[in-house]
């Protein structure tokens, strides 16, 4: 498990973006997000790019790192 959770922990702490904004922002509640961060559940795909639009809303630098970390090795 966890490397959007890890990439979003990141993004979030780096940001000083709280998880109860991206909360809000993805319509969700809180407790998915914790369980994101904290690399209990790992987010879908879907959710993934659902998480991307909120931050770009929140913070588009945020957006764009979240998405780098999340991909960085990949290729």
């Amino acid at each position: 498990m966890g490397k959007a959770g890890k990439a979003l922990k990141q993004v979030l702490e780096d940001y000083s973006i709280s998880q109860f904004a991206l909360a809000v922002a993805m319509d969700v509640e809180r407790n998915n997000v914790y369980r994101w961060v904290n690399e209990k559940r790992d987010p879908t795909a879907e959710t993934v790019l659902e998480i991307v639009r909120a931050l770009k809303t929140l913070n588009p630098d945020a957006a764009k790192k979240f998405g780098e970390l999340y991909i960085e090795n990949e290729y």
